[in-house]
């Protein structure tokens, strides 16, 4: 699903910099990149067995390189995501979101997209 209108789209920034306030936010990009992308995954546990939850962060360099650390990057719509043990997450729109979970990936996206407005014009 993606989450519209958040303020993290099209935002254009430093590596580095983001990598550091994802992280104060609880979004991890451990291994997730190559040399022009980068995704950052924020984990919901959920009640129901088998599902998590993620909210999703992608972008790509537009400058520089993801493996040198020296890229500049532009963030896409952000996504949330339903993973199912054992085959992985799906985003589809036929998926079922609890409106909860929705609010609550707004909420976040919204705080992360304040923070990131400070860093970029």
């Amino acid at each position: 699903m993606k989450l519209e209108n958040t303020g993290i789209d099209d935002v254009v920034i430093d590596l580095k910099l983001l990598d550091h306030i994802t992280g104060k936010h609880a979004f991890i990009r451990a291994g997730q990149w190559d040399y022009e992308r980068v995704t950052y995954d924020y984990k919901v546990n959920s009640n129901e067995r088998g599902i998590t939850y993620y909210i999703r962060l992608q972008g790509h360099a537009v400058e520089g390189d993801v493996d040198g650390r020296n890229a500049i990057i532009k963030l896409k719509t952000p996504l949330l995501g339903k993973h199912y043990y054992p085959t992985g997450v799906e985003y589809g729109v036929e998926e079922n979101f609890p409106e909860n979970l929705v609010e609550r990936a707004h909420n976040l996206l919204g705080k992360l997209a304040a923070e990131l407005a400070n860093y970029t014009d």
